[in-house]
């Protein structure tokens, strides 16, 4: 996406990603911090992926599903897969 004033464009698939990320995150009484260990990344990382302004890789999903104990589907979808 672009960007407006050296801001970059928020992504919508990224956006819908990360606001079920942090749905499911806070549900499961899931710190920012702790998300952000389990990714890899920094707490402000995770926290700009959840804003939809950070891409999360294949491999960042599925451990994030996997310490959520979601099914995959879970973040990608609002739909069950099954």
């Amino acid at each position: 996406m672009g960007s407006v004033l050296g801001f970059p464009g928020v992504d919508p698939l990224d956006a819908a990603v990360g606001a079920r990320l942090r749905r499911w995150r806070e549900d499961r009484g899931m710190g920012v911090d702790d998300l952000a260990a389990v990714l890899h990344i920094t707490a402000e990382e995770a926290r700009r992926a959840e804003a939809g302004r950070a891409h999360l890789t294949t491999a960042q999903i599925g451990a994030a599903t996997s310490a959520l104990r979601l099914p995959l589907w879970a973040l990608v979808s609002d739909t069950r897969a099954y």
